[in-house]
């Protein structure tokens, strides 16, 4: 989940709704283990920050920990089928997560009946018995045998059963042996430019637009066109750390750009991509940008300012980027942005460009796609999956992140994202769920019945076009304190200019749920729901209403004692409160600097440790 904006791999995520990044989860896990082979999803679980990654004590509530940061993993589960799962570093109240019974064994194993192979993430072990007890077979990288002996002297001494031992090596040789069957089949030399369309035609699918003013997109045929951005010339198109692939073939927008209808008149840098100013290139940049109809300005975060070990320091793009797009708009006010970042940004620019497209981390293909959505040949269709608040100042963690010493605290409770931003009413500036088209789309003729929704969405304007309908159920009780809407389901429809189509989206075993913490289980509550279907989280186009029968649980919560979480103003939760939520007290959040250091702490503690001279 993308709980903070400043979270260092948030690139590698999902969504900040569960619902989205495990559909989205299932259906390529399905893919990759098509074939036979094994997909890993990963990392299991609350790793929402790289400092102090290794040993951060996530502190969360029991309800929010499973609607929030262990739905996605279950429909990955349980709907993908992954065969592989692998445990994040951090702990989770107390324990290392690999560790960790209550999530290892009751939620992964028991309850959602995973019988695949748990790994660790790379030297993510910390005590390999427990590991093993708690299910975690795989321990990556090897140790050489030096943690094997842990395990044969664990089996001697009684403290683990030989047959729990058993059960794991059944687990790794199934893995071993369901994988090892692609093997028996003849090889195959697979077509690299077909693959790479592929990759284009997913690209295109996903990039976003985000605004358009006076429709300066797409770019008119006879057009002057400046490009500018270090981004042109050498693409951003994937993560930093660890998720760094080879790409078979990799586009740049420079290599592209003469087959492409654009009338390119130059090419500048503008900027120094690792944040470093250069007044000589801003001033190119300029001389190119004033002889020029429109500017394609290619901004976003480099490979330093997101990436895998550290956190971001803030919400902005580097403000050598941002000196440029003023210099720019000081000789041209026809500035179209292709942004390119894993991760929400601040944009206190957005009014000095008219045009923003944003193509997130868009893959070896991406700078090509980019330049089809820009001259009209694809009309975009891609959505957000995180709001992008106006300021960090505004987002629900901003007091909580990142823990700095022993834990993290999630105050904020289920309110992250669009959960909160819509329930507290604070205003962002592009929504969750939002993206422009170069067409319009008209909803109509809502139907609710106990099994889904059916409604009409219809293609008014002059290119064809894909909109991607989103449904949104809103629980009108107050008994339980509950985000104001959350997504329950999601459709893309491809319309022809004129053409009406009817949408059907069914509701599930999620759709009404909520995790009870007296009962300890999924319920449902008694009461009247508003069905919402929406462009977005704040666009909302039709609206129902459905009365669900419940489960008759109790109410798990005193309300005179959670005020917060019952507005959804969560954005500096006390500490009492907190304790009232997770019903206990909070450990203290700071190191115990009279204990000599251990084997799981850091070099920053040396601060205080006690020399020996």
């Amino acid at each position: 989940m993308k709980r903070n904006p400043l979270c260092g791999r948030n690139f590698e995520y999902y969504s900040e709704d569960p619902y989205l990044a495990g559909k989205m989860a299932a259906v390529l896990i399905r893919g990759i283990q098509f074939n036979g082979i094994s997909a890993c999803v990963k990392h299991f679980a609350v790793n929402n920050q790289e400092e102090r990654r290794m040993v951060i004590d996530t502190i969360v509530d029991e309800r929010t920990l499973r609607e929030i940061y262990l739905t996605a993993f279950e429909i990955a589960v349980k709907e993908g089928k992954t065969k592989t799962v692998m445990s994040s570093y951090n702990m989770l109240t107390g324990t290392h997560t690999n560790e960790n019974m209550h999530l290892m064994r009751d939620i992964l194993r028991d309850e959602w009946g995973f019988d695949g192979v748990v790994v660790t993430d790379w030297g993510g072990n910390n005590d390999r018995v427990a590991g093993l007890l708690a299910g975690n077979e795989l321990e990556m990288p090897t140790t050489d045998g030096e943690t094997d002996k842990e395990i044969v002297e664990a089996i001697k001494s009684g403290k683990i059963q030989e047959k729990v031992l058993d059960e794991c090596v059944d687990r790794l040789l199934d893995l071993i042996f369901t994988t090892e069957k692609v093997f028996e089949k003849p090889h195959i030399n697979f077509d690299t430019k077909e693959h790479h369309q592929m990759a284009q035609k997913v690209a295109e699918e996903s990039i976003i637009l985000l605004k358009n003013e006076g429709n300066i997109l797409p770019l008119k045929k006879d057009a002057k066109v400046a490009v500018i951005g270090d981004f042109a010339e050498e693409a951003r198109y994937q993560g930093a750390g660890s998720s760094i692939v080879n790409p078979t073939i990799l586009n740049h927008t420079l290599d592209c750009i003469d087959e492409s209808s654009i009338k390119a008149i130059g090419f500048e840098p503008g900027f120094e991509r690792y944040g470093k100013k250069n007044k000589k290139k801003i001033d190119k940049a300029c001389e190119l940008a004033s002889r020029a109809d429109v500017v394609l300005l290619y901004i976003g975060l480099d490979e330093v300012t997101e990436a895998e070990g550290l956190d971001r320091e803030n919400m902005k793009i580097p403000k050598n980027q941002v000196e440029l797009l003023h210099a720019i708009y000081e000789v041209n006010r026809n500035i179209v942005v292709v942004l390119s970042c894993g991760s929400a940004v601040e944009m206190p620019w957005i009014d000095r460009v008219k045009g923003l497209v944003h193509g997130y981390l868009s893959g070896q293909a991406g700078a090509k796609a980019v330049l089809n959505v820009l001259t009209g040949k694809v009309n975009p269709s891609g959505k957000l999956a995180e709001s992008y608040p106006f300021r960090y100042e505004d987002t629900p963690s901003y007091h909580h992140f990142p823990g700095k010493e022993v834990s993290v605290e999630y105050r904020e409770g289920p309110y992250i994202g669009y959960r909160y931003y819509d329930t507290a009413n604070i205003p962002v500036l592009f929504p969750f769920g939002y993206g422009l088209s170069y067409t319009t789309f008209a909803y109509a003729d809502l139907k609710v019945s106990r099994k889904g929704v059916t409604f009409n969405i219809t293609n008014t304007g002059n290119h064809a076009g894909s909109e991607i309908a989103q449904l949104y159920v809103g629980c009108k009780s107050e008994a339980i304190f509950r985000p104001k809407k959350e997504l329950k389901g999601f459709k893309k429809v491809y319309l022809q200019p004129g053409e009406t189509k009817e949408v059907t989206i069914s509701f599930n075993d999620k759709t009404f749920r909520y995790f009870n913490v007296k009962t300890n289980q999924w319920e449902i509550e008694d009461a009247e729901y508003e069905i919402m279907i929406g462009a977005s989280s704040v666009d909302i186009r039709l609206n129902g209403n459905l009365h669900v029968e419940g489960t008759a649980a109790p109410v798990p919560y005193e309300k005179e004692k959670l005020p917060s979480y019952y507005s959804g103003k969560v954005s500096n939760v006390s500490l009492e409160e907190f304790e009232h939520l997770i019903g206990r007290k909070v450990p203290d959040p700071n190191w115990d600097r009279s204990k000599p250091l251990g084997y799981n702490d850091t070099i920053a503690q040396c601060q205080y440790a006690k020399g020996g001279f």
